[in-house]
């Protein structure tokens, strides 16, 4: 019944909506607008929108700084998923230390029906010093976009609402019918007493409320909404005591919503005001669910929540009895932040029409007509509005990057995969299906107006001539390690042309037998769902060889085996490169000769990964001709890149004179060959590169490896983005090089290997730990010199590899 229900929900709106390819209800519902503290949505582009934001009450100055969209000015303590699961619900901290306030929210999902199921949320909050006041204004709102009606049940009066309860009725396609009722405890005081209480004795103690009616495409400005209707309120009020100069009356009496809604409204927002402890609860029950939610409902299955999310932990990502105290916990919320982090985003986006008007077969026009770097690409650019798109991800950061961006995604889906190996693919193809006719997929995904918000306007444009690394390779290898593990068979025999009735195949049950976030590791679904996402790799992979090419021939002293195998980032400036991901890191200047050796190496990692599914799938031409590839790059990395004398490989560029020569910053691009696995572990090549990152003098350090060497002249300069600071993404693939392959394999170097891997995984974990218990947050990067946490936060992106590390999951 799910499947129908969800394929006619996708055909009803135009197709727009991808088909969830695990088959699973689980996933309508989510947590899935993570740029707000707390806010549900469907996986539907236009749908219900709910959200909560709160400020407190012990002051005037409180209004104007009204918590909703995470923002790293808000000055919270923390806020922090202790536990969460996409498919069941999840439970978060925030500490405001500002309002004197500890927020809990509570989620539970109940699936049933024909419309995704219903969901209950807890919203609770406590002083975080008792000694001192704790007023608060807690808001919450929900808005109906697109074809469907929401109105209030409850009978409006002007003065407020009497009863506990609350209730909204609503109806779409996609939804059906559905009831939202709000509920506070008995136990919950209202705000009551105060200056000047008589004289509002008809409207304290009550609950709140507004209706408005938005233009198509703002529902997500509730923010601005709620602004507008309390001083719509209370600025007639408070303008008429300061005539009369006459002190003001308790902020809580006039900081309130009118209690009014006009015709037509799509967006509603309820507001309690509470003094010390409080609990409400928000049900939102679908018709077709036939679900009666309740508090004693829902504490019975929050409990069962708990003890299944911690039992699938414990399952999941094992940590030894003798770590520190609190290390479970931490990398509980760290995994949990990563999940309440995902996102599913709807909308048109701005890209570089100019490039789209050349044919998808040309090369790139530099190759005749010389250099052409970013900013006269920007000057050049003819911005279109591209068809809205889906996407369903994981972001980096919640405050400041609550987007799909494409360099992350794969180091993100590592980490859920090892968690919900279905939930990771959903993600995956999501992405997949974002890959153009010509190969080309958007290196950052601004979909809609709600995400353009948060990025500045010189940055909401993309082209299609810009590559990024390509991560999301690193998802499909960890999938097929995954059914390898699950299978007793070898994997070949598994996914080739047997004949699916002659398998036999165990996976291994999911820790929680309740759902089933395993499906695809199932040898035949998991062919089949190789088999669906091949073609649009294929197209990738040939676009990035394509548009990224670099010249070989055409320099003097240039020799290389392999005549064509040779790459460079395209869109970069003098100081940046922002499309190989590590933006400032140190290169050569501006030539249209130049080549980089991480472009290199990604390209023979995607090679890799396309032979092995192609290989699986029994597509022989072109597993033959990529293992050509494969080998090509490998040849050429070294034939372009490595240089005797500084023992080490590096970017190559072009002088005045036209010779080719090698541009050698010691630092993450150096490690590439290393950081991929391209390096044969018998390469004499191998030394010099453990014996760069283990020494202090460059990039080792008691936090992790450093991204630039400590002697080099750039070090800590200018924004020092890349040079100098350490980024855990960067040390979890050389943890996992060295754990699964040159600690690994016996010969000289291995117990070389094996110290640094102990040493650097110990390093990493401390330090982030520690950065944790000290501010509350983990971070983006981490200080190369005092290791403490550096920009973003919380960034529970690639950060939570962490988790990983800690149970060594790689």
């Amino acid at each position: 019944m799910r499947r129908t229900v969800l394929l006619t929900a996708a055909i009803s709106l135009q197709g727009v909506l991808a088909l969830n390819v695990t088959d699973d209800a689980s996933l309508f519902w989510g947590t899935y607008r993570p740029n707000l503290y707390f806010g549900l949505k469907p996986r539907l582009p236009l749908s219900l929108l709910t959200g909560l934001a709160w400020f407190g009450l012990n002051d005037y100055n409180g209004y104007r700084e009204i918590r909703h969209s995470c923002e790293q000015g808000d000055g919270l303590a923390g806020y922090t998923w202790t536990e969460h699961d996409l498919r069941q619900g999840g439970i978060q901290v925030l500490k405001d230390p500002k309002n004197n306030l500890e927020l809990t929210t509570e989620l539970l999902k109940f699936p049933g029906g024909e419309h995704g199921g219903s969901w209950a949320a807890r919203i609770k909050g406590r002083p975080m010093d008792p000694s001192h006041p704790s007023k608060n204004s807690l808001i919450f709102s929900v808005a109906i976009e697109g074809l469907g009606s929401l109105g209030m049940d409850t009978a409006a009066t002007t003065d407020g609402l009497e009863s506990a309860e609350t209730t909204f009725s609503g109806s779409s396609i996609d939804l059906g019918d559905f009831q939202i009722r709000f509920v506070h405890s008995e136990s919950s005081q209202m705000v009551e007493e105060g200056q000047l209480s008589q004289e509002f004795r008809d409207r304290i103690g009550k609950t709140h409320y507004v209706g408005r009616s938005l233009p198509a495409g703002t529902t997500w400005m509730t923010k601005d909404m709620i602004y507008k209707a309390i001083l719509e309120f209370a600025m007639p009020i408070a303008t008429k005591y300061q005539e009369q100069q006459k002190s003001l009356p308790e902020p809580a009496f006039l900081l309130a919503l009118p209690d009014d809604i006009t015709s037509g409204s799509n967006i509603y927002a309820i507001q309690k005001q509470f003094e010390g402890e409080f609990t409400f609860d928000i049900f939102y029950e679908s018709a077709s669910g036939g679900h009666r939610l309740d508090a004693s409902v829902f504490e019975k299955e929050l409990k069962s929540f708990k003890d299944s999310f911690d039992h699938r932990f414990e399952h999941a990502f094992p940590i030894s009895p003798s770590s520190p105290p609190g290390l479970v916990a931490f990398s509980k919320a760290i995994t949990s932040n990563l999940l309440g982090g995902i996102g599913y985003f709807y909308g048109d986006s701005i890209v570089d029409a100019s490039a789209l008007d050349r044919d998808a077969d040309e090369d790139d026009d530099e190759d005749q007509d010389g250099f052409v770097d970013d900013a006269q690409i920007k000057r050049n650019a003819r911005a279109a509005v591209a068809p809205p798109r889906g996407l369903l991800t994981a972001t980096p950061s919640r405050p400041f990057f609550p987007r799909g961006f494409y360099w992350d995604e794969g180091f993100h889906l590592l980490h859920i995969g090892a968690w919900d190996n279905d939930l990771s693919l959903e993600i995956l193809k999501s992405w997949i299906d974002l890959i153009d006719e010509n190969g080309w997929v958007g290196r950052e995904q601004i979909l809609g107006a709600e995400a353009r918000s948060k990025v500045p306007e010189e940055f909401q444009m993309q082209f299609p001539t810009y590559a990024n690394p390509p991560t999301l390779t690193m998802a499909v290898t960890a999938f097929i390690e995954r059914v390898k593990h699950s299978s007793p068979d070898p994997l070949a025999d598994q996914l080739g042309f047997a004949d699916p009735a002659q398998m036999t195949f165990t996976v291994p049950p999911s820790a929680d037998a309740s759902f089933d976030t395993d499906r695809l590791l199932d040898p035949v679904a998991a062919r089949e769902y190789l088999v669906s996402i091949y073609p649009a790799l294929r197209r990738h992979y040939d676009w990035l060889r394509r548009t990224q090419r670099g010249q070989i021939k055409q320099w003097t002293g240039r020799s290389a085996r392999a005549r064509n195998e040779g790459y460079r980032w395209r869109g970069r400036s003098e100081e940046h490169v922002l499309t190989s991901g590590l933006d400032d890191y140190p290169r050569a200047s501006s030539h249209i000769g130049e080549l980089h050796l991480d472009l290199i190496s990604w390209v023979g990692f995607f090679s890799r990964t396309m032979r092995e599914i192609a290989e699986f799938l029994g597509e022989s031409d072109d597993e033959q001709e990529l293992r050509q590839i494969e080998a090509d790059i490998m040849m050429n990395i070294d034939d372009l890149h490595w240089n005797e004398k500084e023992q080490m490989y590096c970017d190559a560029s072009v002088d005045d004179d036209d010779e080719s020569f090698h541009v050698c910053h010691r630092g993450y691009v150096s490690l590439f060959p290393f950081l991929l696995e391209l390096l044969p572990a018998s390469s004499s090549h191998l030394k010099p590169i453990l014996d760069m990152i283990s020494d202090p003098e460059q990039l080792w350090s008691p936090y992790g490896i450093r991204s630039l060497s400590k002697s080099h002249p750039l070090f800590g300069t200018n924004e020092n983005y890349w040079r100098g600071p350490i980024w855990i993404q960067m040390n979890f693939l050389a943890l996992r090089a060295l754990h699964k392959t040159y600690a690994a394999t016996p010969g000289p170097h291995q117990e070389q290997a094996k110290r640094i891997y102990d040493e650097l995984r110990r390093n990493v974990i401390d330090n982030v730990f520690k950065e944790y218990e000290r501010t509350g947050y983990v971070w983006e990067q981490y200080d190369a010199i005092t290791g403490e946490g550096r920009r973003s936060h919380p960034f529970t992106g690639w950060t939570s590899l962490v988790t990983l590390i800690i149970s060594e999951k790689y």
